[in-house]
């Protein structure tokens, strides 16, 4: 595994962002590939319980918490402040793979596909403000622009795409 090939999902609320992400983890991960991804959240969150062993040393004030079992660990950083970290900083942490997929984070220069769902919050194109933005996946016929449009259920071609576009395959 050499540096990681970045590949991000952007969209809307209910855009369909998540669903084609899980998607492709699996399609890729059949394929062979070590995937790992990021989520942005435009909110706060919590992956700990209230109660739980590792909250309350996070309440008490620790920096980082992390839980670690026979299955899997998890690192827990609390800012307490700080600013948020960098898109790159966050790369950094992660350890090696072939493909980091990534979900949200709409404003970084890497390039993405734009998921597109008649149900989104807003249906306004982010494709046409962002020239980062190499294709569309959409669950409607999309007639707006110059770039590869892919049915938003279509995970094998858009995977095949990714591959493509990443350089995991020729």
């Amino acid at each position: 595994m050499n540096v990681p090939r970045i590949f991000g999902i952007a969209g809307w609320k209910n855009s369909g962002k998540t669903g084609l992400m899980v998607r492709l983890v699996s399609e890729m991960t059949q394929r062979g590939h070590v995937v790992s991804t990021v989520k942005h959240a435009h909110h706060d969150f919590d992956i700990d319980k209230v109660g739980a062993d590792s909250y309350r040393h996070r309440e008490a004030g620790a920096h980082e918490v992390t839980i670690v079992s026979s299955t899997r660990f998890a690192i827990m950083h609390e800012l307490r402040g700080a600013p948020e970290p960098s898109f790159e900083e966050i790369l950094s942490r992660l350890a090696p793979c072939d493909l980091v997929l990534i979900e949200g984070y709409k404003r970084e220069p890497i390039p993405k596909i734009e998921a597109r769902r008649l149900e989104s919050a807003n249906r306004e194109p982010l494709a046409p403000t962002d020239p980062h933005i190499v294709a569309i996946a959409a669950d409607h016929p999309v007639t707006d622009g110059h770039l590869p449009a892919f049915d938003l259920d279509d995970t094998a071609a858009i995977a095949d795409f990714i591959e493509r576009t990443t350089g995991l395959r020729g």
